[in-house]
């Protein structure tokens, strides 16, 4: 596992208060599934961030990135789901009305 300090990325960043939105958006992608771009090494996602941003493979242009295919990938798979579920709550009272009850004989 590798070392990673602050100053190791503030080298390639403007600011610390800019590091830390790089870090984050960087560290949900990787969260979401997004590939590293360096070796893992066990490392969490935080300390994967913050490696690429020191190794330059990662700088401000991520903070006006528009989502990528991965996340309309997720939401159109959401939508899908909630569209199965709400076919499924309305052919349950279709079902229920083939099966005659004790009070209908």
């Amino acid at each position: 596992m590798a070392r990673i300090t602050v100053e190791d990325c503030l080298e390639n960043v403007e600011n610390r208060f800019q590091l830390v939105l790089i870090a984050g958006k960087r560290a949900r992608q990787l969260e979401q599934g997004y590939q590293p771009l360096v070796p893992e090494e066990n490392d969490k996602p935080t300390v994967i961030a913050l490696r690429e941003i020191a190794e330059k493979l990662v700088d401000a242009s991520i903070l006006d990135a528009k989502p990528t295919a991965i996340a309309e990938e997720i939401a159109e798979v959401s939508a899908t789901e909630q569209d199965e579920a709400s076919v499924d709550k309305a052919a349950v009272p279709a079902a229920d009305a083939q099966h005659p009850t004790a009070a209908d004989t």
